[in-house]
């Protein structure tokens, strides 16, 4: 018997699968999270198997997702390569990206490669910095797009994810007891400069700067050694450090 598998599903899969969370996925197909759910129900009951399993840290394939996942990306990216080319829209260009140092490595790593895939013919330049300094860079017409953090609210643009901001340290470390607080900060025009600044400031806490030069792996390194702390989105918090 022949037997179709929903793209419509397989892509909400890979979604949930990149993103490593219901929500993120939610928010990036324009969907609810119940929709989301749903929809990885379906799937699981078409293929008669369960998909994902929870840990402490969030969702976490199984076998048979982790089987599905690689061949479930190449389907889509076949069935976009013939939408784009039997539909006669194929894509080329140059497109001037600018991404905040954070988002670079972790949250949109998938969706540059997914996007390549799709349309080889479309050149990427990347572009990173400090979200500042890509949304003067963007009002200078030096780039065409930038993924930004903001703290929420009104905005020019439009909001792809909330998230929260949260400290970091290394793992079992003792950084965070000491006084005054051994801080770790990317740059002086880091968008979470005034937010952990304001912070600070309610808690009366004493702190001093560790290290602040620009480099986000430097800074990973300063908190993996337990030098300081940081704070970065929760989403984007590597595996071997501590909320």
């Amino acid at each position: 018997m022949i037997r179709n598998l929903d793209t419509a599903l397989i892509r909400t899969f890979v979604t949930v699968t990149d993103r490593a969370s219901m929500t993120a996925a939610a928010n990036a197909l324009n969907l609810t999270q119940g929709a989301v759910s749903q929809q990885i129900k379906r799937l699981e009951d078409v293929l008669d198997c369960s998909l994902f399993e929870r840990d402490r840290r969030g969702l976490r394939l199984t076998r048979a997702g982790e089987r599905l996942f690689g061949k479930g990306r190449r389907l889509l990216s076949l069935n976009d390569e013939i939408w784009a080319e039997i539909a006669g829209s194929a894509v080329a260009g140059k497109v001037r990206l600018g991404v905040a140092y954070d988002l670079v490595g972790t949250l949109l790593a998938p969706v540059l490669k997914a996007y390549a895939d799709t349309y080889p013919q479309v050149e990427i330049s990347l572009h990173c910095a400090a979200s500042p300094e890509l949304a003067a860079a963007l009002a200078a017409g030096m780039i065409d797009l930038a993924v930004i953090e903001e703290r929420v609210g009104p905005s020019a643009g439009e909001c792809l994810a909330v998230d929260r901001l949260v400290w970091v340290g290394a793992r079992g470390g003792a950084a965070h007891r000491k006084r005054p607080l051994p801080v770790s900060m990317v740059a002086d025009t880091c968008a979470f400069r005034p937010a952990v600044l304001s912070a600070l400031s309610e808690q009366g806490l004493e702190w001093r700067t560790v290290f602040e030069n620009g480099n986000i792996d430097a800074t990973t390194a300063t908190v993996r050694a337990d030098l300081a702390v940081t704070t970065w989105l929760a989403s984007t918090v590597p595996a071997d450090l501590d909320i």
